[in-house]
Order: structure tokens, then C-alpha cells, then sequence
């Protein structure tokens, strides 16, 4: 996405080598001491710039929020509820209609995406973890949304294979230019090496079309013990995701172990290294993989020690909030706040943050059709806050 407890990962760290590069695709050189990648400096919460107000309270865990073209807002409950946020900052009776959920630890009902054609099919797409044989898996879903129900309810993505344990369903969902659907998947924590494995569903973005069908051009498309679905590989748990504003490209940030989360492009094909690499180490201390870099694998853009324990990610285009135009926005469940990003030219310039005051933790982040930022924070009486630039 989000939710990480100080879990102890009992599996020996992975050395298995990465699968071959896909057909055109070249790997990565092997990265010098000044190609890795950039730390945060981990600024303290800024005060005095913005302040956030109560939108709506009393929900159970909100995970995600949505906002739909008439300025009404969706928005979900890990329980398994998806209500409705009206322009007022009434919350809906649940609506019906929403498949059955495996609301057990980080699983439940997770993200929340519109079709792109909306306004024509009124189509919703969910992601959840999904109960079914050997545990669950996170599984996406559309349906057309009536106001208070939805209907023709169909699955058209499931990870595979299910398995047993409650953590790192990933489960962020993002349409691209063309309409087709990101889904970012988990490793499903005590599952890691299979990050590495094409043949799995662990550990990886995956793009679909909108029907759940293949992309011709995606980059396993044919190969031998790969999943035609994969985009990207060897992440760890993306849980933020957004398009670029300008380039149409994927940003992503996942949770690493202890201090290793990452900030990263998600490109066609490349390998991002979990487990073989990684900036963080197992929540017992002990090291994991070979270091932090490798030939063939990815460097993130940025990564953060201590980690931010990110999740909800949208890119700032409005002008409402002076200064944060062309921003990259973040959130926090730990220590809990509002991450902001400057980048030039593809690399973090500057962060900051904001609302750690508050002591929430923010499960998602996105920008409203009034240009103000709207959170929500992940806790059994969660709020949707609407973020505002502090006036005088």
C-alpha cells in the first residue's frame, strides 16, 4: 500500500540468482559507489505551513479514498465496507455488493480506483485480500457502482499462488494513459524469495488491461516459467503508487525491512532486488541477501533509514497549496505524517514533512477536485482530513 508490526522473518536470506532478462530488455550495469542510491535525511515535521482539518471521522481502519467526477469522494474499510463521502462530509450506509474479504492482519478490503471512462460505464475497480485455497491473495475486482450498490461483480485479477500468513498484499491500483491497470503485489512477508521467481505472484507489479485480459507489449509476454501479468519484479511491498503527471510513468514506494524502504520507478521488466539487495536489515538485525547492490538490479531513486513506513502517494498538480506544485506527497504510518518530495530531474532534491504533530498514522494520500490534500489515517476511529495551507 501498509500496516507493519515488529514481526520477526524467520526465513534465511535468499541467494538465488535473478531469471533471465526479458527478450529486449538490457540489464543494468553494475552500480559504483556513486550510483547508489540517495538517503534521506530524515527532516523533522515541519509546523506552520499546513494544518489539517476533520473532514469525516468514526471509521475502522480506512485504507484508501477516491474521489468520483461530481466532487463525492470513496472511500474503504479494511473490515470489508465501502462508503460514500459526500460533498458535506456525510458517510454513507455501506454499499452492498462488495465481495467477501480476508480482513485478518494487513489483509481486507484495501484500494479503490475509478475506470478512466467513468462518467460513461460507472465502473470501480477494488483491490482486496481475497480468502480461498492454501490462505489468500490480494485480488482485484470490478464493478458498476449504482450510488448505493454494486453490480456485476467481476474478479478479474488474483494472485497466485494463495498462501497462508496475514502481511504484504501490496494492492495499490493505477491506470495509465492507455487505460490499462498497475496492481502491485506483495511478497506476502514470509514468502520473500519468490519475489525473484517470474513464475510466482509474490513480490511483483503486474499490469492487466481494464477486463483483466494480458497487454500484448507487456514484457514476459511468451516466456517460459513467467507470469504474463508481471511488470516489474523483486519488490518487497509497494503500497504507494502513482502515475507521473508529465512523463506517464509509474512511481512507486514500498516498505523495506528495517530501514530499506524505497522510492523507485517501476519499468518494464527491471528487477528491483528483493531480497538479493536491499538498503534495510531483518527486523532481528540480521543481514539480508548479498548488500545493496548488484548487477542486473535496480537502484531506487531514494530510500529512506529510518523508514517512513510508506503508503498513499500522489503527485501535487494543483496550485491551491503555494510551493508544493510538481511535489511528490507520501504518507507515513511511522513515525506518521505527510512526506513531501521535490524532484529535478528525476532525483529527490529536497523532503519534507508535515502534520507529525498530529501523531496519525496516514494510510493514503490524494488530491481533491478543490486542490486541497486529502488523507486518511489508518486507525478503529479514522478520519478523512483535508490538508490546507496555514493563512497569516
Amino acid at each position: 500500500m501498509r500496516r507493519l508490526s515488529a514481526l520477526v522473518v524467520l526465513l534465511a536470506a535468499c541467494t538465488q540468482a535473478p531469471p533471465a532478462t526479458p527478450t529486449g530488455e538490457n540489464p543494468a550495469s553494475p552500480p559504483s559507489a556513486q550510483q547508489l542510491a540517495d538517503r534521506s535525511p530524515t527532516p523533522a515535521s515541519t509546523r506552520g505551513v499546513v494544518t489539517a482539518e476533520t473532514v469525516a471521522g468514526g471509521l475502522v481502519n480506512p485504507w484508501a479514498i477516491e474521489f468520483l467526477p461530481d466532487g463525492r469522494a470513496l472511500v474503504t474499510e479494511r473490515p470489508g465496507r465501502l462508503r460514500v463521502l459526500s460533498t458535506t462530509g456525510q458517510l454513507s450506509a455501506p454499499v452492498t455488493g462488495v465481495p467477501a474479504v480476508f480482513a485478518q492482519g494487513q489483509g481486507g478490503l484495501l484500494d479503490v480506483a475509478i475506470d478512466p471512462q467513468f462518467t460513461q460505464n460507472q465502473r470501480i475497480y477494488l483491490s482486496y485480500a481475497e480468502p480461498g485455497s492454501g490462505g489468500a491473495g490480494t485480488a482485484v475486482a470490478r464493478a458498476r457502482f449504482t450510488g448505493t450498490a454494486l453490480v456485476d461483480v467481476q474478479v478479474i485479477y488474483r494472485q497466485e499462488p494463495k498462501l497462508n500468513g496475514g502481511g504484504h498484499y501490496g494492492a495499490r491500483l493505477v491506470f495509465d494513459r492507455e487505460g490499462r491497470l498497475y496492481i502491485t503485489l506483495g511478497d506476502r512477508m514470509n514468502w520473500r524469495d519468490r519475489a525473484q521467481d517470474l513464475a510466482m505472484g509474490q513480490g511483483k507489479v503486474v499490469r492487466v488491461n481494464a477486463d483483466g485480459s494480458v497487454p500484448a507489449d507487456n514484457p514476459f509476454v511468451g516466456q517460459a516459467n513467467a507470469q504474463s501479468t508481471v511488470w516489474s519484479y523483486g519488490h518487497r511491498n509497494v503500497q504507494s503508487a502513482a502515475l507521473h503527471p508529465e512523463t506517464g510513468a509509474l512511481w512507486t514506494v514500498e516498505h523495506g525491512a528495517r530501514g530499506g524502504d524505497e522510492l523507485n520507478r517501476a519499468e518494464r521488466g527491471r528487477n528491483y532486488g528483493w531480497p538479493v539487495i536491499t538498503y534495510g536489515v531483518d527486523y532481528s538485525g540480521a543481514r539480508i541477501g548479498e548488500g545493496t547492490a548488484k548487477a542486473g538490479m535496480e537502484q531506487p531513486v531514494y530510500y529512506w533509514d529510518p523508514v517512513i513506513a510508506p503508503s498513499g502517494m500522489a503527485f501535487y498538480t494543483a496550485t491551491t497549496i503555494p510551493g508544493w506544485r510538481g511535489s511528490v506527497l507520501v504518507g507515513s504510518l511511522s513515525p506518521g505524517a505527510l512526506v513531501r518530495l521535490e524532484l529535478t530531474n528525476g532525483r529527490v532534491t529536497r523532503e519534507m514533512r508535515y502534520l507529525g504533530e498530529l501523531g496519525e498514522r496516514i494510510r493514503d494520500v490524494t488530491v481533491g477536485p478543490d486542490g486541497f490534500v486529502y488523507l486518511v489515517t489508518d486507525s478503529g476511529n479514522g478520519r478523512v482530513l483535508r490538508v490546507r495551507p496555514v493563512v497569516g
